[in-house]
C-alpha cells in the first residue's frame, strides 16, 4: 500500500483542481462523482459478471464482443475508460494478465490493483517463466495447456473469462460469483469450488 500524499503533494492537487474548476474544464460535482464511482469499483463487479456470462450464453457473446458493453448491461458506467477486452479460458489455452510497462488494470470491475500486480517483479516474471510464477500462486496447468500472456495497455485493458469448475452445475448466480476471485479476473489462479 502506499504511503498517504503528503501535505505539499495534497496543497499541489488542491491547487490544481482549483485552476481546473475556475477555468471550466471540471467542475468540483464531476470529481466528486468520479470518485464516488472509483471508490465503488471492486472485483465482485467482474465476479457478477463472470457468473453472468456462464448461465447467459447471450451475455457470454456480449462479453466477448464488447467487454465495455458488458460492464454497462451490469450497470458499470464505462465513460471516459479505456476499451474492455474479456480473455475467455478453454480447457486448451488459459490466459494471464499483466502490464509490462506499470499498472494498466480494469478499475471499472476490478477495483483498484493490488501491490503484486504493479510490482517490476510480477511485470518481468510473468513474462519471462509464466508457469513458474503461475505455480507460486498454486495454478498448476497440465500439460498440453497453451499459456497465453496478455499485456494490458493504456489503450486497453483486459481481464480473464475463467472457465466455469466442474460441480458448479444449478448453481446460481450469485453462488457462482461467490468463487471467483480478483485474483481468477487476472488469471494467476483458478475459480474453485
Amino acid at each position: 500500500m502506499a504511503s498517504p500524499p503528503s501535505a505539499e503533494h495534497q496543497a499541489l492537487l488542491a491547487r490544481f483542481v482549483a485552476a481546473l474548476v475556475a477555468r471550466g474544464v471540471v467542475t468540483e460535482a464531476e470529481i466528486e462523482t468520479q470518485i464516488a464511482r472509483t471508490n465503488r469499483a471492486s472485483p465482485e463487479i467482474g465476479a457478477r459478471m463472470v457468473a453472468r456470462a456462464w448461465v447467459d450464453p447471450g451475455y457470454r457473446a456480449l462479453m466477448l464482443r464488447d467487454g465495455s458493453a458488458a460492464a454497462e448491461a451490469m450497470g458499470v458506467s464505462m465513460a471516459g475508460m479505456p476499451p474492455l477486452g474479456v480473455l475467455p479460458d478453454s480447457a486448451g489455452v488459459h490466459h494471464v494478465v499483466v502490464c509490462t510497462l506499470c499498472s494498466c488494470y480494469p478499475r471499472a470491475v476490478l477495483g483498484y490493483p493490488p501491490g503484486w500486480f504493479k510490482s517490476s517483479a510480477y511485470r518481468a516474471r510473468m513474462v519471462r517463466e509464466p508457469r513458474a510464477v503461475l505455480a507460486e500462486w498454486g495454478t498448476v496447468l497440465p500439460e498440453g495447456v497453451a499459456l497465453r500472456v496478455v499485456d494490458s495497455t493504456a489503450d486497453y485493458r483486459w481481464m480473464v473469462l475463467p472457465e466455469r469448475p466442474d460441480g458448479t452445475e444449478g448453481w446460481e448466480e450469485a453462488r457462482l460469483a461467490s468463487i471467483v476471485t480478483r485474483d481468477a479476473l487476472v488469471g494467476v489462479t483458478l475459480p474453485r469450488v
